[in-house]
């Protein structure tokens, strides 16, 4: 009897010592083979499900970098006290190449008033007129370069046709992600932890608004995709599908909220809530006045924003460049 206890003892404890040392092999990430069901490609592992601001690899750098944050982590505010404001780059396109694309009267009325408006804001603007898909997108790499250390923020203003996801250049059309990623933390690494904003003042599509009297539910939401990385802020003079209105002699009516909003408020007011006034303004204060083309007639807008920003944008007087 003695001797069948102690084998009883042997056994248990040989069990269990087989038993942790089974355990502590797949906390150590080492793959177990039991019964011919935990075979090494069926280890769990984590995989990104979207890379940068569109679906497509490459642009995805499998790098570590170090950026030097200008706030702390628990800051409420981006910092807007750096030696610059920032740069401006403003692109603006009147004349195209592109069959069935017409020029755009009223683009140099929005070009000159948002010179003025980021210029007394403090920003070096930098604009160009009618380039090319290249030259866009060499211009905007170039600007991506420099170095931004001194600077609070980064702005662009993008004035032209599009359709929805794309813009046009004057001979052809570029995806938003092309002048997006170029100011991601990992391509642009002086910009990392400060605001970039971008506002697009250009068509997403041919759809029409022709708006309600009043509308107090909204059933659905119009499908779209945002930026995935952080510290960035799209503004689109409207929503996806549709129309984007602009008035030959004042400029688009994006453009002149924009404008007036950053004019009278944009010291007073962080950048979300004159956002929010802007979209008010373009979608109460315009209508559409085509009276000879009933089906573009008395239509509405409205902006569309995205934003990806950890903080709040508030500027604060600058000297202008």
């Amino acid at each position: 009897f003695f001797v069948w206890v102690v084998f009883q003892i042997c056994t248990y404890l040989f069990r269990k010592i087989a038993k942790m040392s089974e355990v502590s092999a797949t906390e150590n990430g080492v793959p177990v083979v039991d019964d011919g069901n935990n075979l090494p490609g069926d280890v769990e592992t984590d995989e990104p499900d979207v890379l940068g601001f569109g679906s497509s690899s490459a642009g995805f750098r499998n790098r570590k970098s170090v950026a030097k944050m200008s706030v702390d982590a628990g800051a409420l505010f981006y910092k807007m006290t750096h030696k610059k404001r920032g740069v401006c780059l403003i692109l603006n396109n009147e004349k195209f190449f592109v069959p069935g694309l017409k020029d755009r009267s009223g683009t140099q009325a929005d070009r000159d008033n948002l010179r003025k408006t980021f210029k007394d804001l403090g920003f070096e603007v930098i604009t160009h007129d009618n380039l090319t898909c290249s030259a866009t997108i060499k211009e905007v790499k170039e600007v991506a370069e420099r170095d931004h250390s001194d600077c609070d923020c980064f702005v662009m203003c993008v004035l032209s046709h599009g359709e929805e996801g794309v813009i046009f250049a004057t001979d052809a059309p570029y995806k938003h992600d092309q002048i997006f990623n170029p100011f991601t933390a990992d391509n642009c690494p002086t910009l990392a932890g400060k605001p970039k904003m971008f506002f697009l003042q250009a068509c997403q599509g041919s759809r029409l608004d022709a708006g309600l009297t009043m509308a107090t539910q909204v059933d659905s939401s119009p499908s779209y995709k945002i930026p995935v990385h952080a510290d960035f802020l799209v503004a689109y003079s409207t929503i996806p599908g549709f129309y984007s209105w602009r008035n030959t002699g004042k400029g688009s009516w994006f453009v002149q909220a924009l404008v007036l909003e950053l004019q009278e408020s944009g010291m007073l007011y962080d950048i979300l809530t004159l956002l929010t006034f802007v979209n008010r303004r373009v979608a109460i204060d315009f209508e559409s006045n085509v009276p000879d083309n009933t089906l573009m007639h008395a239509k509405k807008q409205v902006p569309f924003i995205t934003f990806m920003l950890t903080r709040l944008v508030k500027f604060s007087f600058k000297e202008p460049s």
